[in-house]
């Protein structure tokens, strides 16, 4: 009987070292809705969370607290009085869809802190939270029972 081969172990992983580092490179750059959703309740004023998808998605429903910045209108001039000190968190419809990441972009180069939120309004949905509509930005309560995200 010949040995079995693993198709997960044909490349090798790596040390453990370098995976810790990896690893916490890609929380630098990403977060999730379950986190954003704790951060929003809790009241921290570090981020500041982007609706990235049409102004009409965002007036149909959006992430209570979220700003409507559709990528088209991220340039210099729209972004001259936004916080340089905070931290935005963009988001899109979800994972098949690259906006997000494309607006993440168009920010950092534009020298602000960013970080992008993984499954955007899918994963937001799954997770159990709220959305809002219309202009008002509205806010996450900190008072809403616990949801599970299924991963504590």
């Amino acid at each position: 009987m010949q040995p079995t081969t693993s198709s997960v172990l044909q490349t090798p992983a790596p040390l453990p070292s370098d995976s810790a580092a990896y690893m916490q490179a890609k929380l630098a750059f990403h977060t999730d809705a379950w986190d954003v959703a704790e951060d929003l309740k809790a009241g921290v004023d570090e981020i500041v969370v982007v609706d990235t998808r049409a102004h009409g998605h965002y007036l149909a429903g959006h992430i209570p607290g979220a700003i409507s910045f559709p990528h088209r209108t991220i340039d210099a001039q729209s972004t001259a009085g936004l916080d340089r000190k905070k931290t935005y968190v963009t988001y899109c419809d979800g994972i098949g869809c690259n906006g997000s990441t494309q607006r993440a972009y168009k920010l950092a180069a534009l020298g602000f802190k960013v970080k992008e939120m993984l499954g955007g309004v899918d994963f937001w949905l799954r997770d159990g939270h709220p959305l809002v509509n219309g202009e008002a930005a509205g806010g996450l309560a900190p008072n809403l029972p616990p949801s599970s995200c299924g991963c504590a």
